[in-house]
C-alpha cells in the first residue's frame, strides 16, 4: 500500500466513524426513528455488509465465517450499539462522540493499569488532564435530561473500549467482526419481530437511508477499511488519528443538523483529547 492509499484510507474510515453519529442523529432526531429500530437494522445491515466483503476478500463461505469472533465480542458490541444508539436521543452529535471517545481510550489505559504495564509522568499527566476535561465537560450535565444519555454514551464507550482490547489480539480481524456481527442476528431478528408486532415498523424513506447508511457504509465499509489500513499504521498513529472523530462529528453536526459548538464543549474537547494525546505520545517514546 503506497503512503497516498494509507492516508485516503485513513480518512475514509475516520470520516466513516464520525458518520454513524451524524447519521444515528439524523435519523433519531430529524426522522424520528426509535433507538431500539436503528439499533436492530443497523446491526443487520452491517453484518451483511460485512459479510459479503469478508467472503470475497477471504475467499471462504458464510459458514467458515462464523468459527471466528468470539460471544464476549458479540456481547460487547451489542452494548456498545445499543448505548451508541439510546444515548443520541438526547445528546449532540459532537457531544456523544466526545464522550464515546474519550471512554474508549480510558477503558484502555484503566484495562494497562491493571494487568501492571506502568506509566510515565507525561502519561499520568496526560490522564489527569483528560479526566479533568471530561468532569469539567459532564459537571453542568449532572442537573439536565442529557445525564443518561451521558451514561449510557459512556457504557458504548467501556464496552467499545473492552471490544477494542479483544480486538488487540486478533490475526484476523475482518472476520472477527463480521463473525461478531453475525453472533448478534438471533437478538435482531428477536428485536425487529418485537417491533413491527408493536409499531409496525414504521420509519421514512429518509430514516431508512440513514439508518442503512450507518450499518452498511458507515460501519461495514470502514471497519473493513480501517482494518485494512491499521497494518500499514504504526500504533500510536492509529490511535492518535482517532481522536479526530469527535472534531469531524462536531463539523457534520453543524452543517447537517445546524448544532452548535458552545464554549463549554470547545474547552472539555481540548483538554480531554489533549491529554489523550501526550498519553499516546509517552507511549510512542517507549
Amino acid at each position: 500500500m503506497t503512503t497516498f492509499q494509507t492516508i485516503l484510507f485513513t480518512l475514509v474510515s475516520l470520516f466513516a466513524f464520525a458518520a454513524n453519529s451524524v447519521l444515528c442523529r439524523l435519523a433519531l432526531n430529524t426522522e424520528q426513528v426509535q433507538p431500539a429500530d436503528f439499533t436492530a437494522i443497523r446491526l443487520l445491515s452491517a453484518a451483511i455488509t460485512l459479510a459479503f466483503i469478508a467472503t470475497l476478500k477471504n475467499k471462504t463461505n458464510f459458514r467458515k465465517i462464523t468459527n471466528f469472533g468470539s460471544y464476549s465480542g458479540a456481547f460487547y458490541l451489542f452494548v456498545y450499539a445499543a448505548g451508541f444508539s439510546y444515548a443520541y436521543v438526547t445528546l449532540g452529535t459532537a457531544t456523544g462522540a466526545l464522550i464515546l471517545f474519550a471512554c474508549v481510550q480510558f477503558t484502555m489505559l484503566f484495562r494497562g493499569w491493571l494487568i501492571g504495564v506502568k506509566m510515565r509522568k507525561q502519561e499520568l499527566v496526560g490522564i489527569s488532564v483528560s479526566l479533568l476535561g471530561f468532569l469539567y465537560f459532564v459537571y453542568p450535565e449532572l442537573e439536565k435530561p442529557s445525564l443518561i444519555g451521558c451514561i449510557l454514551m459512556s457504557a458504548a464507550g467501556v464496552a467499545w473500549g473492552m471490544y477494542s482490547l479483544i480486538g488487540v489480539k486478533s490475526r484476523q480481524p475482518l472476520l472477527d467482526t463480521a463473525s461478531n456481527f453475525i453472533r448478534l442476528l438471533p437478538i435482531v431478528f428477536i428485536v425487529l419481530a418485537g417491533v413491527y408486532l408493536t409499531t409496525g415498523l414504521q420509519m421514512s424513506a429518509q430514516g431508512w437511508f440513514y439508518t442503512i447508511g450507518s450499518g452498511a457504509l458507515a460501519s461495514g465499509v470502514g471497519y473493513s477499511v480501517w482494518y485494512a489500513v491499521l497494518p500499514h499504521l504504526k500504533p500510536s498513529i492509529a490511535a492518535a488519528s482517532q481522536l479526530s472523530v469527535p472534531i469531524w462529528a462536531a463539523l457534520g453536526g453543524v452543517l447537517l443538523i445546524a448544532e452548535p459548538i458552545d464554549f463549554h464543549l470547545a474547552v472539555s474537547a481540548c483538554f480531554i483529547l489533549g491529554g489523550i494525546l501526550l498519553v499516546i505520545l509517552a507511549k510512542q517514546k517507549n
